[in-house]
């Protein structure tokens, strides 16, 4: 069994305190990806209490919601690269008096060693390189520490950031060796994480069955199809950063080879804020800008013809920082009826 040793005690212990719910006043509840459909307006995961204590929970992150996707058929883009959000980052989290009021239970109980106490004692209270916790410090900086990204705690990379806790003070940069260190463009990839966009039931002509080698139209409610944003701060640093999504695409998968789209790439590109065009009486004769044919019958079954938005994601942070993510999709599929025509001959 590896051996656990280090931060990786601290890790551990920290694990067990979040999920007893001890040692963490003032901890706001927060809202993870997959909790429900629909997020509310807003979320706050972490606060200042304006004498330079934080709550732990969520690195003190603000998540706004009020402009993200709603609904019963929401849900997260996946990118469209092997890009995620990052699973794990620093942020503040104690305060001073904080920090000792977390470590000083662990080193009394002895359960993580006497030389490794010793070793963080050196480090925090010592002065090597920290004295007393630094508490002459109070009120011009906060400790850092690690945070698991909400709803990726069983990623490889979730345990990567193993950086012991350090001090960073108020208007400063973190350490340039942490890449990790919350800055606008990791807020940026964090709220990517949280964007939800509207599902994609495409609206049919003729609806219900269609039949074999009929042009079948297809589009998309465009109200429900708008740029969607959310917002992560951290307000103890005055940072922040917007994520915007903005549907660029609809790609139709028949669910059959048997078929042929319309456009033939299956790609229905958004033109002035309308997916595809809704059929209306005397296009019966027309080729449908977005749709498909299909060439057999499904017989006594369906279908499942596959509706997938393509979204084009770009932030903007403090400080005038600002740039592209990868693209995100979010499809749903349907079953669709496809009858023979029938004909009778005299």
């Amino acid at each position: 069994m590896r051996r656990v040793t280090g931060r990786g005690r601290i890790l551990a212990l920290s694990v067990i305190v979040a999920a007893c719910g001890v040692g963490l006043p003032g901890t706001a509840a927060a809202y993870g990806p997959g909790e429900g459909q629909g997020a509310p307006p807003t979320d706050t995961s972490g606060n200042s209490d304006g004498k330079g204590g934080i709550s732990a929970t969520a690195g003190a992150i603000v998540y706004d919601r009020s402009n993200n996707g709603s609904g019963q058929s929401v849900g997260p883009v996946t990118s469209t690269t092997t890009w995620t959000p990052p699973p794990c980052y620093y942020a503040p989290k104690y305060s001073p008096a904080d920090l000792e009021a977390y470590l000083e239970p662990i080193w009394e109980a002895g359960s993580t060693g006497y030389e490794w106490d010793a070793e963080q004692r050196d480090r925090y209270v010592n002065g090597h390189p920290y004295k007393d916790f630094n508490k002459d410090k109070t009120g011009k900086g906060y400790w850092w520490d690690s945070y698991v990204t909400p709803g990726r705690e069983g990623d490889p990379g979730a345990l990567d950031c193993t950086k012991p806790i350090f001090w960073v003070d108020t208007n400063t940069a973190p350490p340039a060796d942490i890449p990790e260190a919350v800055t606008p463009k990791i807020l940026a990839e964090l709220a990517y994480n949280e964007v939800r966009v509207p599902g994609t039931k495409v609206t049919l002509a003729p609806a219900g069955a269609t039949k074999v080698n009929l042009p079948t139209w297809g589009w998309l409610d465009g109200a429900d199809f708008k740029p969607v944003s959310v917002t992560a701060s951290v307000p103890v640093l005055g940072i922040s950063a917007t994520t915007t999504a903005e549907p660029v695409s609809l790609k139709i998968d028949p669910g059959t080879s048997d078929a042929v789209t319309y456009p033939s790439s299956g790609v229905c590109e958004i033109k002035n804020g309308r997916i595809g065009e809704p059929y209306a009486k005397g296009k019966a004769g027309q080729t449908p800008p977005c749709g498909v044919k299909y060439l057999r019958s499904s017989g006594d079954g369906t279908y499942p013809l596959k509706a997938t938005i393509t979204w084009k994601i770009h932030w903007t942070g403090s400080g005038g920082a600002g740039g592209n993510l990868p693209d995100g999709t979010f499809g749903a599929t349907q079953a669709v009826t496809v009858q023979e025509i029938q004909a009778v001959n005299r």
